[in-house]
């Protein structure tokens, strides 16, 4: 029997890995038209605006490199290593392609800093970070489009 995917902690909401593919699930404020990830709930984050609903809205599921770093070190909870002992993983931060904003996350398994530069475009997926005996704990990450090599 398959194990239930389910997002990782934290992330509940933030993406989907429906029938269109994997996406980012921001929100759109109705009355600015201010798009927000992760999604607003209350009140406008643009200081410009007094709106207070918000629509859902998916995001563009390509972007391009705006940095890039490693995680030498191991991140404090929640975070679960999906590996025993601790193994490095690389982190883009990604223009992405219609909003505009950067959004921050791991880069795809099998990728890594030689793999990345400045203005790259990449797309995005979701994989497994954990597993645990009754389900897949996924989350997002960024995958090189041309295979990333330099």
């Amino acid at each position: 029997m398959p194990k239930t995917r389910i997002p990782a902690v934290g992330s509940e909401g933030w993406f989907t890995e429906d029938g269109e593919g994997p996406a980012l699930l921001g929100t759109r404020c109705t009355t600015c038209g201010t798009v927000f990830f992760p999604k607003a709930g209350f009140f406008c984050r643009n200081p410009d605006c007094d709106g207070s609903d918000f629509e859902e809205v998916r995001l563009s599921r390509r972007g391009t490199v705006w940095s890039y770093t490693d995680a030498r070190y191991q991140p404090p909870p929640p975070f679960v290593s999906a590996s025993d002992p601790y193994q490095p993983f690389a982190i883009a931060a990604v223009q992405l392609a219609d909003e505009n904003m950067v959004v921050l996350g791991q880069v795809a398994s099998g990728f890594g800093l030689d793999d990345l530069r400045v203005g790259a475009e990449v797309e995005l997926v979701v994989e497994p970070l954990f597993e645990d005996d009754e389900s897949v704990q996924v989350i997002w990450k960024w995958k090189p489009t041309d295979g990333g090599r330099r």
